[in-house]
């Protein structure tokens, strides 16, 4: 299944792609994220917590990046991942651009994933893998925001108590998706559908 995703940071393209592209600073900022080791440069290891409905699934695998243009601001990366239970896997390939805006960069995502095994009956329905990837990418930009905004030379420095000055900032805790309100969305989004529906 192919959808569409969006959002936008507080920083033009040429600020905002170092940002996006320094994948050890910004992995915590992913909901229900970790990043696990960095095979090189392009290659990544990590785990990722999600909700599909009731079903709470933790995959495991690799991400890499098949395309990389820091002229233009695009980027290919694919994503080959297994559940934990062996309930499955994901693939995915996403294609990443950037489009200056009158107050940053809107970062545009169009996401192709194949769900196989058990996993695929959890997310055979297109508006719940949706409602999840949209959920997972606000929360996502709402983490980036603050974390950009943390590391603004313009704001003040937060440092802990009995932390040297110099100590890097802590990106902020990515909380996991809940599943009530992934539920409520969907839920939501039916009954917008419904009534947007033509009079017969």
């Amino acid at each position: 299944m192919e959808f569409d995703n969006s959002f936008e940071v507080p920083l033009p393209p040429a600020e905002a792609w170092p940002v996006l592209m320094d994948i050890r600073k910004i992995a915590p900022c992913m909901p229900g994220a970790e990043l696990t080791d960095v095979v090189d440069d392009k290659t990544y290891k990590g785990k990722i917590a999600v909700r599909l409905g009731p079903v709470a699934l933790a995959f495991a695998g690799l991400i890499k990046f098949e395309e990389l243009d820091n002229v233009n601001h695009t980027a290919r990366v694919t994503a080959q991942g297994s559940d934990a239970k062996g309930r499955g896997a994901a693939n995915a390939t996403a294609a990443f651009r950037l489009e200056s805006t009158g107050q940053g960069s809107k970062v545009l995502v169009h996401t192709n994933l194949t769900l196989s095994g058990a996993v695929a009956q959890y997310g055979r329905g297109v508006g719940m893998i949706q409602a999840t990837a949209g959920q997972i990418m606000g929360q996502f930009a709402k983490n980036l925001r603050a974390h950009i905004a943390a590391s603004s030379p313009t704001t003040a420095p937060v440092v802990a108590r009995n932390a040297s000055p110099s100590a890097p900032l802590a990106s902020p805790a990515a909380k996991p998706i809940s599943g009530f309100s992934l539920m409520a969305k969907v839920l939501w989004n039916a009954i917008v559908r419904l009534f947007k529906r033509p009079n017969m």
